[in-house]
C-alpha cells in the first residue's frame, strides 16, 4: 500500500476549501471537516481523507442536501429526535450531540436520536464532544445494510459502531468501534492495495468466507448478498451473535427510537436514510464528578501497569493509542494512500479547487484520468 505524508494543515486546509466550493458555510465546512481530520490524526485512516469520495459522489448526486438543516420534531426535557432532512451525516451529528450536551447540563442527562441523515464520520468524535465539556458521551449510528447476521447469506445490518468517552487522566477513556468485523473502509483500503483480507472478515453470495476484497464490495454495491461478518466472525463459537446483538443494540438507538430507516432500507434509490444516537451523561448525577474521574483514572491506571503476556511490554488503555497517533500525525503528517490523493484530485477538478496549491510540492505525480472516475 503506497502511502504518503501530508501535513495536517495542508490537508486542513484542502477540505475546507472543497466543502465551501461544495455550497457549505465557512462554519459548516470547519465542522465537517474537523470530523474527518480527528479520524486521520487519530490514525484512523478508513473514516479521514479517504471519505471524501464519498461524500463527493452523495452531494453530487443530490442523495446529500446541502442545503438541508436539521429540525427538532420531538422534545422533552432529557430527549429529542431529529429529522436531518438528508442534510450532511457529520452537521445533524454535531448539531444532536450539542442538544444531549445542552440537556445533560440542565437535567443531568441528554438522549437524542436523528433520522434522515447520512453518513456522519467516526462515531467518537461525538462521543468526544460531550467528554471535553466534563461529561460521559455515547454515540452510535446505523449505515447501508452491508453486515450478515449471524448464519446468514443476505446483508441486513450496518457496521453500526458505537463509541464511548469518559474523563479520566492523564487523557481520557476514548472507545469507538464497529459492530462488524470491521468497517466497509477496511475493505476499501485493502481493495485499492490489492491484499487479500483475513478470512474470518466477509462473506460471498453463499454466505461463505471470502477473502476477495473486491468481490465482497462488489456484491454489497450490487446487493448480490454476503457481505461483512459481525465481530465475532462466522459461528457462534467465535462470538459471532455477539456482534450480531451490538449491531441490534445500535439499531434501536438509532433508527427504532427516531422511527427512522433500518440498515436495511438506508441508501436505496439516492436516498441515504441514515440514523444515529447521541448520549451526554452528567457524572454528577451519581456523585462528586471529579472522586468519580479520580477513581476512574485509578483503574486504568492499574490496568496498565498489570502484568503483560510474554513477548509485551504494555498494555493499553482505550484512547491511549489515539493520544500518540495524534502527537505523531500533528508533528510528523497524516497517512494518505496514493490512491485516496487521485480521488482527491478527481474531487478537487469536480470542484474547481486547485489541488497543486496544497500538494504540488509532494515531490510525486498524481494523475488524473477522467475516465477511470466515472462514479461521479
Amino acid at each position: 500500500m503506497a502511502h504518503v505524508k501530508i501535513k495536517v494543515d495542508a490537508m486542513t486546509a484542502f477540505c475546507l476549501d472543497v466543502f465551501q466550493k461544495f455550497g457549505f458555510t465557512a462554519e459548516e465546512s470547519k465542522i465537517i471537516t474537523d470530523v474527518l481530520m480527528l479520524s486521520d490524526i487519530y490514525g484512523i485512516e478508513s473514516h479521514g481523507a479517504q471519505r471524501l469520495v464519498r461524500y463527493h459522489k452523495g452531494i453530487s448526486s443530490g442523495m446529500i442536501k446541502v442545503e438541508a438543516k436539521p429540525e427538532i420534531v420531538f422534545e422533552t426535557p432529557v430527549s429529542a429526535v431529529i429529522d436531518g432532512h438528508e442534510g450532511m451525516g457529520q452537521l445533524i451529528g454535531h448539531f444532536g450531540m450539542e442538544l444531549a450536551i445542552k440537556k445533560a447540563k440542565a437535567s443531568g442527562i441528554g438522549i437524542v436520536t436523528a433520522r434522515e441523515s447520512n453518513h456522519y464520520g467516526i462515531a467518537g468524535y461525538y462521543a468526544k464532544m460531550a467528554c471535553d465539556e466534563g461529561l460521559i458521551g455515547i454515540s452510535s449510528t446505523n449505515s447501508e445494510a452491508i453486515v450478515v447476521p449471524t448464519f446468514g447469506r443476505q446483508a441486513m445490518l450496518g457496521t453500526n459502531p458505537i463509541a464511548i468517552s469518559m474523563p479520566a487522566d492523564p487523557y481520557p477513556f476514548f472507545f469507538d468501534a464497529a459492530t462488524s468485523v470491521v468497517t466497509r473502509g477496511k475493505f476499501e483500503m485493502y481493495n485499492k492495495a490489492a491484499k487479500p483480507v483475513p478470512d474470518c472478515w466477509g462473506a460471498d453470495e453463499n454466505g461463505q468466507s471470502c477473502t476477495d476484497a473486491g468481490h465482497v464490495l462488489a456484491n454489497i454495491k450490487s446487493k448480490a448478498g454476503g457481505g461483512i461478518l459481525p465481530l465475532g466472525g462466522a459461528e457462534e463459537l467465535t462470538g459471532s451473535h455477539k456482534g450480531y446483538g451490538y449491531a441490534m443494540v445500535s439499531e434501536i438507538f438509532t433508527s427504532i427510537l427516531s422511527l427512522g430507516m433500518t440498515s436495511n432500507y438506508n441508501l436505496m434509490n439516492n436516498h441515504g436514510g441514515t440514523c444515529h444516537s447521541f448520549v451526554a451523561i452528567d457524572p454528577k448525577i451519581f456523585g462528586d464528578p471529579e472522586a468519580i474521574k479520580k477513581h476512574f483514572s485509578d483503574f486504568l491506571e492499574e490496568l496498565r501497569q498489570s502484568p503483560k503476556r510474554a513477548g509485551h511490554d504494555r498494555i493499553y488503555t482505550h484512547g491511549e493509542k489515539e493520544i500518540l497517533a495524534s502527537a505523531d500525525r500533528k508533528a510528523n503528517g497524516i497517512d494518505v494512500d496514493i490512491k485516496t490523493l487521485e480521488e482527491m484530485k478527481d474531487c478537487a477538478n469536480y470542484v474547481g479547487a486547485d489541488f497543486d496549491h496544497y500538494f504540488g510540492d509532494l515531490g510525486i505525480d498524481v494523475q488524473f484520468n477522467p475516465e477511470e472516475h466515472t462514479q461521479y
